[in-house]
């Protein structure tokens, strides 16, 4: 494989040193660039962007064209796994992502099928494929899965939900049957994200949007507890090198020990936190990914600029800290912003290394 160019994302991640802090930004190949609301209407909809590897491709590589970017993250969605386990995955305007079959008892649950990544994922697989091939080493690129809670979620409520009424009753009146679809979902993302780490990612991160959702002791037993196999049964070597693991629960600040204690490189934080607090908590155990409001982008190029300071002041002095959002940059921003942020990144964290 071609030598990396750029691989600070990647030292950074492992503690290592790094001359500037390295920026990416969650959903930053997305509906506020004009490019990527082209290349989506060419595709037809959103599961046919995903589902094309050289539109996906194209998009993911869009903002690299835009920003001095750190890293590239795959263009997909969390959703592709219970996809392929056969529950038909649509979208409605305005109403977000719905499935034609929902998961509401031990028999539908023992009903479905771990996906093999190749033969029922492959277009994800020929994307990363064409991604990294097309990157050509500039920068690596991040492979991703929503954590088994999360799809879980999706799943039992048929669709995105506020409450999450009835995932969270399955969970109380039969942890049993939420335990075998945590259990199925936790192999199933295993061999995803090793499937993409072998297409060629170079650090997976998993995303559990909804874990924050939950109570403390069944946020350890429900959420955790299968992100921690999934974080065992990775591919952590390849090409010769390390492949990190980044762990992201919104809503996650309280659990941020035991987050770390999973044996993840890097932990991702949402704007709830103070990073600084969070780097005392977990010590050397791991590197802090995050964490600025996306909000914030919606403010003045100079106000931005002195958030990404104050951030940056509150990580302080060493490595072990990779620039994000605390969740993913929203449709209205002005792209010229999200530019004047990553620039900010740069230009402010030098005196922080070395």
């Amino acid at each position: 494989m071609t030598a990396l160019k750029n691989d600070r994302f990647l030292r950074a991640l492992l503690k290592q040193p790094v001359d500037v802090t390295p920026v990416w930004m969650m959903r930053q190949a997305g509906r506020y660039l004009p490019e990527y609301r082209a290349s989506r209407s060419k595709a037809g909809d959103f599961m046919s962007l995903c589902m094309n590897p050289e539109l996906a491709c194209e998009v993911t590589l869009q903002p690299l064209e835009r920003y001095p970017l750190d890293a590239a993250i795959l263009f997909s969605d969390i959703l592709t796994v219970p996809d392929a386990m056969g529950l038909g995955l649509y979208f409605e305007t305005g109403e977000g992502p719905r499935f034609k079959k929902v998961v509401s008892n031990m028999a539908d649950i023992e009903a479905l099928p771990i996906p093999d990544p190749e033969k029922d994922l492959g277009y994800v697989m020929n994307a990363v494929r064409t991604i990294r091939r097309e990157l050509n080493g500039r920068v690596p690129l991040i492979g991703f899965s929503g954590s088994p809670w999360t799809l879980a979620t999706y799943m039992v409520e048929g669709g995105s939900s506020k409450d999450f009424r009835k995932s969270k009753a399955m969970l109380y009146e039969n942890p049993q049957a939420m335990h075998a679809l945590l259990d199925k979902l936790a192999q199933s993302v295993t061999s995803y994200l090793n499937g993409q780490i072998l297409a060629g990612a170079q650090a997976v991160q998993i995303f559990d949007s909804w874990g924050g959702s939950l109570s403390a002791a069944a946020y350890q037993e429900f959420s955790l507890a299968y992100m921690q196999k999934i974080v065992d049964g990775l591919i952590r070597e390849h090409d010769g090198r390390r492949v990190p693991v980044i762990l992201f629960t919104k809503g996650g600040g309280l659990w941020l020990e035991s987050m770390a204690a999973t044996g993840a490189e890097a932990l991702g934080l949402d704007w709830t936190c103070d990073i600084g607090v969070a780097r005392s908590r977990v010590g050397d155990k791991v590197a802090l990914q995050g964490n600025m409001d996306p909000s914030v982008l919606f403010a003045k190029p100079e106000a931005i600029r002195a958030e990404v300071g104050r951030i940056l002041a509150s990580f302080g002095q060493g490595e072990g800290h990779v620039f994000n959002l605390g969740h993913g940059v929203t449709p209205e921003v002005d792209p010229a912003h999200a530019g004047a942020f990553i620039e900010s990144v740069h230009e402010l964290s030098a005196k922080y290394h070395g």
